[in-house]
């Protein structure tokens, strides 16, 4: 007696597409803080998220890839008008307007640390303005690049807008107060 042996084999294989994706998320965070004369905080916001304007990222970009000189320095400005935040904005065409009420004779330098933790903060040395005027302020913005970029309320000179930041309301200041603006910019994986 004869056996005969039958079997099947089944081959099979799975196919798949490994995609890897990295996004990194740009952003800045502000806090804002005004003292007033004798040195009491009058009002504070903290952790305001902000807008990251085309022409920021633009810059980023052509700095880091496309050979394009180093912005520096940046600065921090004041903000004294209710303008909503938009990507559209631009250093030429702001659409906001900056305040210049205060006695610094320019506008202040963003004095930030080196990068650490994927963030760069001016946290060490905060942009400071001694109020001369009573004004209502509304946010924060930062700038650099153009020929004239230090001189309160330049718009022109082919400098960059990078951020913009506007406070939840609206917030008041007087001739003596000293207004603290904090920026950090990071760059994470999203």
């Amino acid at each position: 007696m004869e056996r005969i042996g039958m079997k099947d084999i089944f081959e099979a294989s799975v196919e798949v597409k490994r995609v890897m994706e990295d996004f990194v998320n740009v952003r800045t965070v502000w806090d804002f803080e005004c003292f007033d004369k004798d040195g009491n905080l009058k009002w504070a916001e903290y952790d305001r998220p902000n807008i990251v304007t085309n022409e920021g990222l633009n810059a980023m970009l052509n700095i880091m890839f496309h050979g394009a000189g180093q912005i520096d320095p940046w600065y921090v400005i004041p903000i004294e008008s209710d303008t909503a935040a938009a990507d559209t904005m631009t250093y030429a065409v702001p659409v906001f307007t900056e305040c210049e009420a205060y006695t610094e004779a320019t506008r202040q330098a963003f004095n930030e640390a080196a990068a650490s933790g994927q963030s760069i903060t001016n946290s060490a040395n905060k942009a400071t303005f001694t109020i001369n005027a009573t004004k209502t302020l509304y946010g924060g913005a930062l700038v650099g690049g153009g020929t004239d970029d230090d001189t309160k309320g330049d718009a022109a000179g082919g400098g960059t807008l990078f951020a913009y930041s506007k406070f939840t309301s609206s917030k008041p200041v007087e001739s003596g107060d000293t207004f603290k603006i904090t920026c950090t910019v990071t760059a994470a994986h999203a």
